[in-house]
């Protein structure tokens, strides 16, 4: 347990972060998930539309240390993947 004033605000501070990087990450897996249920049912435009904002989540993510660079590039490149793949590679702009 922190006793020292140093450690106990350092233990607020990581606690603040940890609960915002849990945020980014479930705004990330949600809007992923929507692109590849969008694709799935044939709405290209919703998907393109999700893709978009999943990648620019995983962007800043990486941007913000939340996402190591290297992981940022593997999710994106799953999910353009994985749409392409349900799409049958005819996949709105993204």
């Amino acid at each position: 347990m922190a006793r020292n004033p140093s450690a106990m605000k350092r233990r607020r501070q990581a606690e603040k972060a940890r609960l915002a990087n849990r945020h980014k990450k479930s705004m990330i897996r949600t809007f992923a998930k929507k692109a590849v249920a969008a694709a799935e049912s044939g709405d290209m435009e919703a998907a393109g539309k999700y893709q978009r904002v999943a990648q620019k989540l995983i962007d800043k993510a990486a941007k913000t240390n939340t996402l190591h660079a290297n992981n940022a590039a593997r999710r994106k490149s799953r999910l353009a993947k994985r749409i392409s793949k349900v799409t049958g590679g005819q996949q709105a702009s993204a």
